[in-house]
């Protein structure tokens, strides 16, 4: 199976050392084989995925924090 990431939604979050950061919300997709290639489509797999917008990846806690793997780099949604 084929799988792509479509942007769900960026908002910003601020980190632990008081900056800002902006973050962004990616589901994975898989395509599905249609009878002709110009008809594929892709469907939702139920996984979605975190990441700053330079590219580092963030884990999502049970409190709805986001926590960068290996760097101790908390970040909490700000609201609007």
């Amino acid at each position: 199976m084929d799988k792509c990431l479509r942007q769900l939604e960026t908002f910003v979050a601020r980190g632990n050392d008081g900056k800002t950061y902006s973050v962004r919300c990616y589901e994975h997709l898989g395509r599905i084989s249609a009878l002709s290639a110009a008809q594929d489509q892709w469907e939702p797999l139920g996984v979605a995925e975190y990441k700053l917008a330079d590219g580092r990846p963030l884990h999502e806690c049970e409190d709805g924090s986001f926590v960068v793997a290996g760097e101790g780099l908390e970040l909490r949604r700000q609201s609007h």
